[in-house]
């Protein structure tokens, strides 16, 4: 048996569809939906921490509106990112079938 064709055989066996995804992957991939909640949720919580401290007298009142500004930003993102979901969903219901 030839080398090529043995290596093409191995190389043909281990290959995988192009629409799976690679193994372990979903635990990896920094671009998930999943790690993109838990930013939104840290983000959210550092903003309620910042606006604590500073209801105490803690901390710098700077830093309470970039904390707020952070916040608000994300929660901007959220509900646009949710109106698009909502109107694709829309988009599908109304197609043909």
């Amino acid at each position: 048996m030839d080398v090529r064709s043995t290596l093409a055989s191995l190389t043909y066996t281990r290959a995988r569809p192009a629409t799976a995804p690679a193994p372990g992957s979903a635990e990896q991939a920094p671009g998930t939906f999943a790690a993109a909640l838990d930013g939104f949720g840290q983000t959210l919580r550092a903003g309620e921490d910042t606006a604590r401290a500073a209801m105490m007298g803690t901390a710098d009142p700077h830093a309470l509106v970039e904390a707020l500004a952070a916040s608000e930003l994300a929660v901007e993102t959220a509900v646009t990112l949710r109106d698009k979901v909502v109107e694709a969903y829309q988009e599908i219901l109304r197609m043909p079938v």
